[in-house]
């Protein structure tokens, strides 16, 4: 059986609301409330209340922190939770988490991750709301996260930077491949803890997919909306065995094109949203050498592809075919090694590790950077890896 949780973004998604949706759908709340202890926190406490949003029970959770007044930057964070007394896949979890989180306030500000100050991100409570929830994720024995397209609404909030349009510029910016539907409502109702926490477990967008209905539970946000009740719904499930991904192939047949063209094709067909780009050499009509030009992608992403294949290419048309395939779960993981960081790509089967994959432009980096040589920090980040 492979549990999923499907996230129904009613009112939006923000850390404190997932948690408590977590908790109203059977996570254990005295799990939660070690949390901070094993992040080394002193003093954090952790309220939840029964409320009603437009008369949908719900639970309200509050993380009561000492006057925390820290500017901690990403370095501390990543001390911070890299020493956590936290199981090793809920570790790395919520390090890829603000490694997403640091990397959108970066190219936000223009500034390298490891510079970036977190101000309100870097707070106690913004600590307890990423690990936590992917703590009790694992609680519940969740093999895949699914959720809803994210409402966006218009409005602006005034942070440490100034005012700031909603939502805010870092949410955008981790929510880049999300599924976002307009609402006319003006408040903050995606925060970017809780992209920071969906851009991370979420595998898909869109609508439900088929499962077998276990247990629903339902995180309130602390100001009622005056168009929809401000809640997330947490739908667990048993999801039958099916295939894992929609995916559409989009192929066209070249002979008139030159060679040395076809990098640069694939390499924008790649920025349009393609999941994979290959060439296969064909003998065309008349007898010419010729070769077929394949892109694979998620179904939102075929029209851009499509539109690059007839505007990079020579091509006339393009062939679509959608498909269904089997997928991996998927995780990113992050390992330290001499010399910076590494992302690492992890397939799990049935809750079973098998394939690893370290970030080739990481290693390639950290190499430059040392003087090291890239396959030497790829076998550390490999073994680092399969160490977690």
């Amino acid at each position: 059986m492979t549990r999923v949780a499907y996230l129904d973004c009613v009112g939006g998604l923000a850390g404190d609301m997932l948690l408590a949706a977590l908790l109203d759908a059977g996570a254990d709340l005295e799990r939660l409330r070690e949390v901070p202890a094993a992040l080394g926190l002193d003093g954090v406490e952790i309220v939840v209340e029964r409320v009603e949003r437009q008369g949908v029970g719900a639970l309200h959770l509050r993380v009561e922190a000492p006057n925390d007044d820290v500017d901690r930057d990403y370095r501390e964070i990543r001390r911070i939770v890299g020493s956590a007394d936290l199981p090793r896949r809920a570790r790395s979890r919520s390090l890829a988490a603000f490694a997403r989180l640091a990397e959108a306030e970066g190219r936000i500000h223009g500034v390298p991750p490891d510079d970036v100050h977190f101000h309100e991100l870097g707070s106690l409570d913004t600590l307890v709301d990423v690990c936590g929830a992917i703590v009790l994720l694992d609680e519940l024995d969740v093999a895949r996260v699914t959720s809803s397209p994210l409402p966006f609404a218009r409005g602006v909030v005034h942070a440490a930077h100034g005012a700031l349009p909603l939502p805010a510029p870092a949410t955008l910016a981790l929510l880049e491949g999300a599924e976002l539907v307009g609402v006319d409502t003006e408040a903050e109702l995606v925060t970017p803890t809780g992209a920071a926490i969906a851009s991370t477990v979420v595998e898909e967008w869109g609508a439900l997919p088929p499962l077998r209905l276990e247990r629903v539970g339902y995180g309130a946000g602390t100001k009622d909306l005056p168009d929809r009740p401000n809640v997330v719904r947490v739908v667990l499930g048993a999801e039958a065995e099916r295939p894992r991904g929609r995916v559409v192939l989009l192929e066209t047949n070249l002979d008139d094109f030159p060679a040395e063209l076809v990098p640069d094709a694939a390499e924008r067909c790649f920025a349009a949203g393609a999941l994979d780009v290959w060439t296969v050499p064909a003998q065309m009509k008349k007898g010419r050498p010729g070769l077929v030009l394949s892109a694979l992608a998620r179904p939102d992403a075929e029209a851009a592809v499509a539109r690059t294949l007839l505007e990079e290419t020579s091509a006339l048309g393009v062939r679509v075919s959608r498909l269904d395939r089997y997928e991996l779960h998927r995780e990113e993981r992050v390992v330290d090694v001499d010399g910076g960081t590494v992302r690492v790509k992890v397939g799990v089967l049935d809750g079973r590790v098998v394939n690893i994959a370290p970030e080739h432009d990481d290693c390639a980096a950290v190499a430059g950077a040392t003087g090291r040589a890239v396959k030497s920090v790829w076998a550390e980040a490999l073994a680092r890896a399969q160490g977690l």
